[in-house]
């Protein structure tokens, strides 16, 4: 029987400070060489991911923006599930009426992008996006557009928003029973976030889907956060962390040690085959 052992990032496998440490890089190359089959999956972008997995010996491709993509590790794309013309227009349009310009991830002519408006993002958002133009793998991924009418270009595929509390609840309530939705404080900055997929997007889509094509019987899933749910339910045996959200415990196969503690790649060493 063939396992997929599929771990999320932030929380999970990366230590507190964002990290991935070397105990748990090396434990991840001797899996690889063994054999093992191990995925990431992550709300983070390709780019922004792949930096945090440097040295990481895998060709197995993997899941970004919390399932809207699976990718290979040249980030061409295996899957990938976009909002309709229509969707993401009513998307961006709520975020407007409520004095919000977010952030807009598409795919143009081929291309991952991120597009957003310097003068109508809030500084938090502002210094998010201007952070990333500086891409060592791709320093043309991040669009400066002038205007709204450009914002839409390509093919949507999901809204990030950074901005007050109040402000983003309002959308978040208008979405949510429509859209796959995010919403909460970054566990770094501690900037509150708004994200929007489409409905049918989501970590448990996308590992179906990759177990599927990666020939695999069975699924083995490790995370900390409430947007692991979703994956948690379509595993076969499922791990918290000790450092999860209390929802994801209850629903757990097991606690294991906290990402301080590299508890992932821990029970990886003593238990994966």
């Amino acid at each position: 029987m063939k396992t997929l052992y599929l771990t999320d990032l932030d929380g999970t496998l990366l230590r507190p400070d964002g990290t991935l440490s070397e105990y748990s890089k090396n434990a991840l190359n001797a899996l690889t060489e063994k054999g093992v089959t191990v995925s990431f999956a992550t709300a983070r972008s390709y780019n922004t991911a792949m930096p945090l997995l440097e040295g990481v010996k895998t060709n197995t491709p993997m899941i970004v923006h919390n399932g809207s993509f699976i990718v290979r590790q040249d980030n061409s794309a295996v899957y990938y599930n976009g909002f309709t013309a229509e969707e993401g227009k009513g998307v961006f349009g709520t975020f407007l009426r409520y004095g919000l310009c977010p952030v807009v991830y598409s795919v143009i002519e081929g291309r991952n992008r991120m597009s957003f408006i310097r003068s109508e993002s809030s500084p938090a958002q502002r210094e998010f996006a201007v952070s990333r133009m500086d891409d060592k793998f791709d320093k043309k991924r991040v669009r400066e557009i002038d205007s709204r009418s450009s914002a839409l270009d390509g093919d949507v595929f999901y809204f990030n928003c950074i901005d007050e509390e109040e402000r983003l609840r309002a959308v978040y309530e208008e979405l949510k029973n429509r859209y796959r939705c995010f919403f909460g404080r970054d566990m770094y900055s501690g900037e509150w976030w708004l994200e929007v997929m489409p409905g049918s997007a989501g970590k448990a889509d996308a590992a179906v889907k990759l177990k599927k094509l990666l020939n695999c019987d069975k699924l083995v899933v490790f995370g900390d956060a409430v947007n692991d749910i979703s994956m948690f339910e379509v595993a076969n045996e499922r791990y918290a962390v000790q450092n999860a959200a209390e929802e994801l415990k209850r629903i757990a196969s097991g606690i294991i040690a906290s990402n301080a503690e590299d508890g992932v790649a821990h029970w990886l060493l003593e238990h994966a085959r």
